[in-house]
């Protein structure tokens, strides 16, 4: 599925060029690099997103192994000169012509699944991805898996389960993002662009295999329905001295892409409703609450609602926001009696309810923050927290990869921060349970009286 027209004209590339923010886009750095796997929904798509990249890998004698999905018959649907087969053919030929002007000594494999039904095979393609060596040092490029078009989003989505399943590297090239997306829209993921500056051969050999995809450059006849597909101005976008790639995660707090991806198709993928693990951890989070009772909560990060719907019987208010809405619907639904809890969706830490809050819940949220984004959390939560307030954090320990931080790290971070002091500990081999107060830090016994607060 296609979800904008390329026959309508797009953003001018002086837009892009001019955007302010990219003097905030870092330079790609290339680590560890041994091997280069490229992943083509279409002949065409590795030429223009990535083949500068192919050629910069050819200079550095690394070995690059080209994947297309599909043969791209689908280009000229109502083309009465060519049939879809004979078009298959034409792409073919094209991009190993491409591929010679990059990489000359590439492998290249053909998968021959339909253009445009991609997501139909999308088991296909990710099984040949996986028959691949893809060794310590492999980095994996593949379309960007919100490019608005289908064949793109399928290609995007396998290689990266693929790459995060096999521990590879990854990098994914927007190509239509740059004709129907502007600079200033939220869906262009600025905070994870990188940049790969090109030298004049590997620009020269960029263009010479952009070139040799005639059938797109050029119409196939003069007939109505043979019309070229690919215009100057959208050429302008890939003629620049620079290839641009968006990295997954990493070092970056992670945005609400990544969390519609991991949501898409599954209503609960933590298994909160049903794994003993998270029945049992939430039942201990709720029972480290100091108080029986919290006049105004704050809970970041509440996913589909199930912790939320066991705090709302021990607190008279409740905000609780997540970043994505497809979990906030499900927890929309689940809370639907519970009048005192508000369901907001919120880009924390930089979007942060307001008011104060005398407890304020932190489970498993906190190491999808960049380090700099936790202090701005940190920051926070100081500020909206009432003197008496109350924070619990509860954080897988085990690392994963493309988390920018760790439980432990997100838990030392907080231990640090000294306006807030532990009241309580919970350390297991998966999970830390802390509760935070202002200090002084007085147990439950002082606080209700049966050690005395002097004692």
């Amino acid at each position: 599925m296609v979800k904008f027209d390329h026959r309508q004209k797009g953003t001018p590339e002086d837009e892009w060029l001019t955007a302010p923010r990219w003097q905030e886009v870092p330079a790609l750095t290339l680590s560890d690099f041994r091997r280069l796997v490229v992943v083509s929904a279409h002949p065409d798509d590795e030429s223009l997103g990535a083949g500068g990249l192919m050629a910069h890998a050819t200079h550095l004698g690394v070995p690059v192994h080209l994947v297309v999905a599909t043969n791209g018959e689908a280009s000229h649907p109502g083309s009465p000169t060519t049939s879809p087969e004979e078009i298959a053919l034409l792409r073919r030929s094209e991009v190993l012509k491409a591929v010679q002007m990059v990489a000359p000594f590439a492998t290249v494999d053909f998968l021959d699944l339909p253009d445009g039904a991609l997501g139909q095979h999308a088991s296909e393609l990710a099984a040949h991805l996986e028959s691949l060596e893809l060794a310590e040092g492999t980095l994996i490029v593949a379309p960007w898996r919100h490019d608005r078009h289908g064949d793109h989003e399928v290609a995007g989505a396998v290689a990266a389960r693929v790459a995060r399943a096999r521990g590879a590297q990854l990098l994914e090239y927007p190509v239509w993002m740059w004709h129907w997306a502007q600079p200033s829209d939220e869906d262009v993921p600025w905070s994870r662009f990188v940049t790969l500056a090109l030298e004049r051969d590997e620009r020269s050999a960029k263009d010479m295999a952009i070139s040799a995809h005639e059938s797109q450059n050029a119409p196939l006849s003069d007939a109505a329905g043979d019309e070229r597909l690919l215009s100057e101005e959208f050429h302008e976008y890939f003629s620049r001295p620079f290839e641009v790639f968006i990295t997954p995660v990493g070092s970056r707090t992670l945005t609400r892409e990544f969390f519609d991806d991991f949501y898409s198709g599954s209503e609960d993928p933590w298994g909160f409703e049903t794994r003993w693990y998270e029945i049992r951890k939430r039942a201990l989070t709720v029972a480290s609450l100091p108080r029986p009772l919290f006049a105004s909560a704050l809970e970041v990060g509440c996913s589909i609602g199930v912790l939320t719907a066991e705090l709302a019987g021990r607190c008279a208010e409740i905000i609780a926001t997540d970043i994505a809405e497809q979990p906030l619907s499900r927890a929309r639904t689940r809370l639907i009696e519970q009048a005192h809890v508000t369901v907001v969706r919120a880009d924390t830490p930089i979007e942060w309810p307001a008011g104060t809050f005398d407890l304020v819940v932190i489970s498993e949220v906190a190491y999808y923050w960049s380090p700099e984004d936790l202090q701005v959390a940190l920051e926070h939560i100081e500020a909206s927290l009432t003197d008496d307030g109350v924070i619990v954090a509860c954080h897988w320990r085990h690392p994963v990869e493309g988390y920018p931080e760790t439980g432990d790290d997100v838990h030392a971070a907080l231990r640090a921060h000294p306006a807030f002091e532990v009241l309580s500990e919970h350390r297991e081999e998966d999970f830390l349970l802390d509760v935070l107060v202002r200090p002084p830090a007085r147990s439950v016994a002082r606080e209700t009286g049966l050690l005395g607060h002097d004692a």
